[in-house]
Protein backbone atom coordinates (compact mmCIF):
# COMPACT_ATOMS: atom_id res chain seq x y z
CA UNK A 1 0.00 0.00 0.00
CA UNK A 2 1.09 4.03 -0.70
CA UNK A 3 2.14 5.20 2.70
CA UNK A 4 2.20 9.32 2.54
CA UNK A 5 3.65 10.94 5.84
CA UNK A 6 3.49 14.40 6.66
CA UNK A 7 6.87 16.04 7.82
CA UNK A 8 5.84 19.40 9.26
CA UNK A 9 7.83 22.46 11.72
CA UNK A 10 6.22 24.13 14.37
CA UNK A 11 7.11 26.98 13.81
CA UNK A 12 8.10 28.38 9.51
CA UNK A 13 11.80 27.60 8.78
CA UNK A 14 13.64 26.52 6.10
CA UNK A 15 12.77 23.59 3.50
CA UNK A 16 15.37 21.46 2.11
CA UNK A 17 13.69 19.35 -0.50
CA UNK A 18 12.17 19.81 -3.86
CA UNK A 19 9.15 18.18 -5.57
CA UNK A 20 10.18 14.73 -7.02
CA UNK A 21 13.58 14.40 -4.96
CA UNK A 22 13.77 10.75 -3.74
CA UNK A 23 14.96 10.73 0.31
CA UNK A 24 15.76 8.37 3.38
CA UNK A 25 15.19 7.69 6.75
CA UNK A 26 18.01 10.51 7.81
CA UNK A 27 18.03 13.58 5.02
CA UNK A 28 16.68 16.44 6.92
CA UNK A 29 13.82 17.41 5.10
CA UNK A 30 13.46 21.03 7.15
CA UNK A 31 15.06 23.22 9.89
CA UNK A 32 14.24 26.16 12.25
CA UNK A 33 15.04 27.51 15.39
CA UNK A 34 12.97 28.19 18.11
CA UNK A 35 13.25 31.19 20.60
CA UNK A 36 15.31 30.18 23.78
CA UNK A 37 13.60 30.66 27.10
CA UNK A 38 14.00 34.73 28.44
CA UNK A 39 15.24 35.48 31.71
CA UNK A 40 14.01 38.57 33.51
CA UNK A 41 16.97 40.39 35.27
CA UNK A 42 16.08 43.26 37.75
CA UNK A 43 18.86 45.37 36.98
CA UNK A 44 17.88 48.66 38.36
CA UNK A 45 17.69 47.24 41.88
CA UNK A 46 20.70 45.10 41.77
CA UNK A 47 22.55 48.86 41.08
CA UNK A 48 20.13 50.73 43.17
CA UNK A 49 19.31 53.09 40.52
CA UNK A 50 16.16 54.64 39.39
CA UNK A 51 14.49 52.46 36.60
CA UNK A 52 14.74 55.87 34.35
CA UNK A 53 18.41 56.45 34.59
CA UNK A 54 18.99 52.87 33.80
CA UNK A 55 19.47 52.82 29.71
CA UNK A 56 22.56 55.03 30.91
CA UNK A 57 24.30 52.03 33.27
CA UNK A 58 23.65 49.58 30.54
CA UNK A 59 27.30 48.26 28.68
CA UNK A 60 25.19 46.22 26.15
CA UNK A 61 22.18 47.30 24.06
CA UNK A 62 19.14 45.78 22.76
CA UNK A 63 20.25 43.07 20.40
CA UNK A 64 23.56 42.66 21.50
CA UNK A 65 24.79 38.99 22.26
CA UNK A 66 25.84 38.19 25.84
CA UNK A 67 27.58 35.31 27.35
CA UNK A 68 26.66 33.88 30.81
CA UNK A 69 28.36 35.77 33.59
CA UNK A 70 29.55 38.50 30.99
CA UNK A 71 28.49 42.26 32.10
CA UNK A 72 25.67 43.95 30.49
CA UNK A 73 25.38 46.61 33.10
CA UNK A 74 27.68 48.63 35.56
CA UNK A 75 27.27 51.61 38.08
CA UNK A 76 31.06 53.29 39.63
CA UNK A 77 30.55 56.02 42.44
CA UNK A 78 32.86 57.76 44.43
CA UNK A 79 35.29 58.12 42.54
CA UNK A 80 35.51 54.23 41.69
CA UNK A 81 35.17 52.99 45.31
CA UNK A 82 31.96 51.93 44.86
CA UNK A 83 31.52 49.58 41.83
CA UNK A 84 28.85 47.24 41.10
CA UNK A 85 28.35 45.01 38.25
CA UNK A 86 25.02 42.86 36.81
CA UNK A 87 26.62 39.96 35.11
CA UNK A 88 23.82 38.17 32.07
CA UNK A 89 22.57 34.52 33.80
CA UNK A 90 22.75 33.13 30.50
CA UNK A 91 24.33 33.16 26.77
CA UNK A 92 22.18 34.85 24.72
CA UNK A 93 20.55 38.20 23.89
CA UNK A 94 19.12 41.22 25.41
CA UNK A 95 15.80 41.36 24.05
CA UNK A 96 14.76 44.41 25.94
CA UNK A 97 15.64 47.21 28.63
CA UNK A 98 12.60 48.90 30.53
CA UNK A 99 13.28 52.71 31.49
CA UNK A 100 9.82 52.30 33.16
CA UNK A 101 10.38 48.74 35.37
CA UNK A 102 14.38 48.68 35.50
CA UNK A 103 14.48 45.35 34.34
CA UNK A 104 16.06 43.46 31.40
CA UNK A 105 15.28 40.31 29.18
CA UNK A 106 18.07 38.60 28.05
CA UNK A 107 16.75 35.46 25.68
CA UNK A 108 18.60 32.65 25.71
CA UNK A 109 20.01 30.83 22.85
CA UNK A 110 17.56 29.94 20.02
CA UNK A 111 17.24 25.63 19.74
CA UNK A 112 17.89 24.29 16.04
CA UNK A 113 14.88 22.31 15.15
CA UNK A 114 15.18 19.78 12.82
CA UNK A 115 12.66 17.32 10.79
CA UNK A 116 13.60 14.62 9.42
CA UNK A 117 12.44 12.14 6.31
CA UNK A 118 11.32 9.55 8.99
CA UNK A 119 10.57 7.08 5.90
CA UNK A 120 12.45 6.57 2.90
CA UNK A 121 10.29 7.26 -0.59
CA UNK A 122 9.50 10.43 -2.79
CA UNK A 123 8.83 13.95 -2.08
CA UNK A 124 5.21 14.27 -3.65
CA UNK A 125 4.74 17.85 -2.11
CA UNK A 126 6.14 20.67 -0.66
CA UNK A 127 5.22 22.85 1.88
CA UNK A 128 6.49 26.36 1.87
CA UNK A 129 8.54 27.03 4.92
CA UNK A 130 6.65 24.29 6.61
CA UNK A 131 8.29 21.01 5.36
CA UNK A 132 6.90 18.09 2.56
CA UNK A 133 4.98 15.10 2.21
CA UNK A 134 7.12 12.06 1.80
CA UNK A 135 5.32 8.87 -0.42
CA UNK A 136 6.29 5.69 -0.40
CA UNK A 137 5.39 2.05 -0.74
CA UNK A 138 5.09 0.31 2.29
CA UNK A 139 3.18 -2.39 5.18
CA UNK A 140 1.70 -0.63 7.71
CA UNK A 141 -0.09 -1.70 11.14
CA UNK A 142 -1.19 0.40 13.78
CA UNK A 143 -1.07 -0.52 17.44
CA UNK A 144 -3.42 0.16 20.14
CA UNK A 145 -1.06 2.05 22.46
CA UNK A 146 2.30 2.91 23.09
CA UNK A 147 5.36 5.18 24.29
CA UNK A 148 8.23 6.84 22.57
CA UNK A 149 9.13 8.78 19.52
CA UNK A 150 10.16 7.90 16.16
CA UNK A 151 12.94 5.44 16.07
CA UNK A 152 14.09 3.13 13.04
CA UNK A 153 15.34 -0.36 13.38
CA UNK A 154 15.94 -3.29 11.86
CA UNK A 155 13.07 -5.80 12.70
CA UNK A 156 13.48 -8.82 14.53
CA UNK A 157 11.53 -11.84 15.61
CA UNK A 158 12.19 -12.46 19.10
CA UNK A 159 9.81 -15.02 19.92
CA UNK A 160 8.29 -18.11 17.99
CA UNK A 161 4.91 -17.71 18.74
CA UNK A 162 1.90 -15.18 19.40
CA UNK A 163 1.46 -16.71 22.21
CA UNK A 164 4.92 -16.29 24.08
CA UNK A 165 5.64 -14.01 26.35
CA UNK A 166 8.30 -11.64 25.55
CA UNK A 167 11.49 -12.46 28.59
CA UNK A 168 14.81 -10.76 29.10
CA UNK A 169 15.92 -14.70 28.04
CA UNK A 170 14.73 -13.54 24.28
CA UNK A 171 16.60 -10.40 24.31
CA UNK A 172 20.59 -10.40 23.04
CA UNK A 173 23.17 -7.73 23.22
CA UNK A 174 23.24 -7.91 19.33
CA UNK A 175 19.44 -6.57 19.65
CA UNK A 176 20.91 -3.06 20.01
CA UNK A 177 18.96 -1.19 17.54
CA UNK A 178 16.59 -3.54 16.52
CA UNK A 179 13.04 -3.36 16.50
CA UNK A 180 11.87 -6.72 18.58
CA UNK A 181 8.98 -8.28 18.15
CA UNK A 182 7.46 -10.31 21.14
CA UNK A 183 4.06 -12.05 21.17
CA UNK A 184 1.46 -12.04 23.90
CA UNK A 185 3.03 -9.58 26.70
CA UNK A 186 6.47 -7.77 27.16
CA UNK A 187 7.78 -8.23 31.44
CA UNK A 188 8.55 -5.66 32.57
CA UNK A 189 12.27 -6.92 33.62
CA UNK A 190 12.57 -7.27 29.82
CA UNK A 191 11.68 -3.93 29.11
CA UNK A 192 14.62 -3.03 31.50
CA UNK A 193 16.46 -5.33 29.52
CA UNK A 194 16.07 -4.47 26.47
CA UNK A 195 16.34 -0.20 27.05
CA UNK A 196 19.80 -1.22 28.72
CA UNK A 197 20.92 -2.93 25.75
CA UNK A 198 19.88 -0.24 23.41
CA UNK A 199 16.84 -1.72 21.24
CA UNK A 200 15.23 0.48 19.46
CA UNK A 201 11.58 -0.62 19.69
CA UNK A 202 9.51 -3.79 21.45
CA UNK A 203 5.99 -4.21 19.64
CA UNK A 204 4.30 -6.85 21.17
CA UNK A 205 0.77 -8.03 21.83
CA UNK A 206 0.23 -6.75 25.68
CA UNK A 207 1.46 -5.76 28.53
CA UNK A 208 0.64 -5.01 32.34
CA UNK A 209 -0.32 -1.42 33.40
CA UNK A 210 1.53 -1.90 36.51
CA UNK A 211 5.02 -2.36 34.62
CA UNK A 212 4.07 0.56 32.12
CA UNK A 213 3.76 2.67 34.80
CA UNK A 214 6.59 1.41 36.89
CA UNK A 215 8.53 1.51 33.62
CA UNK A 216 8.30 5.16 32.32
CA UNK A 217 7.87 6.49 35.73
CA UNK A 218 4.83 8.03 35.93
CA UNK A 219 0.88 7.26 35.71
CA UNK A 220 -0.45 7.67 31.81
CA UNK A 221 -2.53 10.65 31.49
CA UNK A 222 -5.04 11.08 28.85
CA UNK A 223 -2.78 13.60 26.89
CA UNK A 224 -0.54 12.41 23.83
CA UNK A 225 2.11 9.95 24.60
CA UNK A 226 5.05 10.18 22.48
CA UNK A 227 7.49 12.09 24.66
CA UNK A 228 8.77 9.68 27.49
CA UNK A 229 12.52 8.97 27.69
CA UNK A 230 13.62 5.52 28.17
CA UNK A 231 15.58 4.45 26.28
CA UNK A 232 13.20 2.68 23.37
CA UNK A 233 9.89 3.23 22.07
CA UNK A 234 6.87 0.73 22.83
CA UNK A 235 3.96 -0.80 20.68
CA UNK A 236 1.34 -2.68 21.92
CA UNK A 237 -0.55 -4.10 19.45
CA UNK A 238 -4.17 -5.93 21.28
CA UNK A 239 -4.35 -4.04 25.16
CA UNK A 240 -3.05 -4.23 28.60
CA UNK A 241 -2.47 -7.94 29.94
CA UNK A 242 -1.29 -10.44 28.65
CA UNK A 243 -2.96 -10.76 25.13
CA UNK A 244 -1.91 -13.10 22.77
CA UNK A 245 -0.95 -10.58 19.03
CA UNK A 246 -3.41 -11.01 16.53
CA UNK A 247 -2.21 -14.09 14.19
CA UNK A 248 -1.96 -12.04 11.16
CA UNK A 249 -0.15 -9.00 12.90
CA UNK A 250 2.44 -11.60 13.78
CA UNK A 251 2.55 -13.60 10.84
CA UNK A 252 2.94 -9.72 8.70
CA UNK A 253 5.80 -8.56 10.95
CA UNK A 254 7.72 -12.05 10.34
CA UNK A 255 7.48 -11.96 6.75
CA UNK A 256 9.44 -8.23 6.71
CA UNK A 257 12.20 -9.98 9.39
CA UNK A 258 15.20 -8.38 8.67
CA UNK A 259 13.56 -4.70 6.49
CA UNK A 260 14.12 -1.91 8.42
CA UNK A 261 11.44 -0.27 9.65
CA UNK A 262 10.01 3.03 11.15
CA UNK A 263 8.26 3.26 14.77
CA UNK A 264 6.27 6.07 16.24
CA UNK A 265 4.84 5.09 19.74
CA UNK A 266 2.64 8.11 19.92
CA UNK A 267 -1.14 7.75 21.12
CA UNK A 268 -3.60 10.38 22.02
CA UNK A 269 -5.35 7.79 24.31
CA UNK A 270 -8.35 9.25 24.40
CA UNK A 271 -9.93 10.38 21.01
CA UNK A 272 -8.15 7.59 19.63
CA UNK A 273 -6.32 10.07 16.85
CA UNK A 274 -3.13 9.14 16.83
CA UNK A 275 -2.49 5.94 16.88
CA UNK A 276 1.21 3.84 17.34
CA UNK A 277 2.26 3.16 14.09
CA UNK A 278 4.81 0.42 12.26
CA UNK A 279 5.81 1.67 8.65
CA UNK A 280 8.01 -1.04 6.59
CA UNK A 281 9.02 0.43 3.21
CA UNK A 282 9.52 -2.37 0.71
CA UNK A 283 9.09 -3.30 -2.88
CA UNK A 284 7.18 -6.62 -2.69
CA UNK A 285 4.69 -7.39 -5.48
CA UNK A 286 1.02 -7.86 -4.05
CA UNK A 287 -2.03 -9.62 -6.04
CA UNK A 288 -4.07 -6.60 -7.91
CA UNK A 289 -7.33 -7.63 -5.86
CA UNK A 290 -5.87 -7.39 -2.94
CA UNK A 291 -4.70 -4.00 -3.97
CA UNK A 292 -8.44 -3.04 -5.51
CA UNK A 293 -10.11 -4.28 -2.12
CA UNK A 294 -7.92 -2.39 0.26
CA UNK A 295 -8.47 0.80 -2.23
CA UNK A 296 -12.11 0.43 -2.04
CA UNK A 297 -12.77 0.10 1.49
CA UNK A 298 -14.49 -2.28 3.82
CA UNK A 299 -15.95 -5.44 1.94
CA UNK A 300 -16.37 -8.92 3.38
CA UNK A 301 -13.84 -10.65 4.21
CA UNK A 302 -11.93 -7.42 4.69
CA UNK A 303 -9.57 -7.47 8.43
CA UNK A 304 -10.57 -4.92 10.82
CA UNK A 305 -9.18 -3.91 14.59
CA UNK A 306 -12.06 -2.18 16.71
CA UNK A 307 -10.69 0.86 18.51
CA UNK A 308 -14.02 1.11 20.81
CA UNK A 309 -15.49 -0.35 23.85
CA UNK A 310 -16.55 -2.29 24.58
CA UNK A 311 -14.79 -4.46 21.56
CA UNK A 312 -11.50 -2.71 21.87
CA UNK A 313 -8.31 -3.90 20.44
CA UNK A 314 -10.37 -7.22 18.79
CA UNK A 315 -9.66 -8.77 15.43
CA UNK A 316 -11.94 -9.78 13.33
CA UNK A 317 -13.13 -9.90 9.63
CA UNK A 318 -16.27 -8.22 8.28
CA UNK A 319 -19.16 -10.38 7.96
CA UNK A 320 -22.06 -7.70 6.05
CA UNK A 321 -22.09 -3.62 5.47
CA UNK A 322 -25.91 -3.38 6.17
CA UNK A 323 -27.25 -0.01 4.24
CA UNK A 324 -29.21 0.59 6.32
CA UNK A 325 -28.65 3.60 9.63
CA UNK A 326 -28.83 1.54 12.68
CA UNK A 327 -29.49 3.79 16.05
CA UNK A 328 -26.76 2.61 18.68
CA UNK A 329 -26.32 3.05 22.89
CA UNK A 330 -26.01 7.26 22.21
CA UNK A 331 -29.54 7.49 20.08
CA UNK A 332 -27.64 8.23 16.95
CA UNK A 333 -28.14 6.40 13.92
CA UNK A 334 -25.18 5.59 12.15
CA UNK A 335 -23.69 3.02 9.71
CA UNK A 336 -22.50 -0.01 11.20
CA UNK A 337 -20.98 -3.11 9.75
CA UNK A 338 -20.87 -6.92 11.64
CA UNK A 339 -17.53 -8.49 12.54
CA UNK A 340 -16.94 -11.73 12.87
CA UNK A 341 -14.15 -11.62 15.86
CA UNK A 342 -11.50 -14.22 16.41
CA UNK A 343 -13.63 -16.22 19.15
CA UNK A 344 -16.36 -16.66 16.36
CA UNK A 345 -18.94 -14.46 18.34
CA UNK A 346 -20.25 -12.21 15.64
CA UNK A 347 -20.83 -8.08 16.88
CA UNK A 348 -22.76 -5.22 15.34
CA UNK A 349 -20.09 -1.79 15.57
CA UNK A 350 -20.27 1.39 14.39
CA UNK A 351 -18.62 1.76 11.39
CA UNK A 352 -16.36 4.61 12.84
CA UNK A 353 -15.51 2.49 15.76
CA UNK A 354 -12.93 -0.24 13.14
CA UNK A 355 -9.82 0.25 11.39
CA UNK A 356 -8.61 -2.07 8.37
CA UNK A 357 -5.44 -4.09 8.87
CA UNK A 358 -3.22 -3.44 5.60
CA UNK A 359 -0.30 -4.88 4.20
Amino acid sequence: MTITKTRRLPIPGEVFVEKGQKVNYYDIVARTEIPGDPEIVKVALLLGVEPEDLPRYMTKKVGDKVAKDEVIAAYNALFGLIKKRVPSPIDGTIESISDVTGQVIVRGLPVPVEVDAYIPGEVVEVLPREGAVIETNAAFIQGIFGIGGETHGEIKMAVKSPEEVLTPDNIMAGDKGKVLVGGSMVTLEALRKAAEVGVSCIVVGGIKHRDVTTFIGEEIGVAITGHEEVGLTLIVTEGFGEMKMSRRTFDLLKSFEGYLAAVNGATQIRAGVMRPEIIIPHNEFFEQSSVEELSAGMVPGTPVRIIRQPYFGAIGKVVSLPVELQKVQTESDVRVLEVELEDGRVVTVPRANVEIIEE
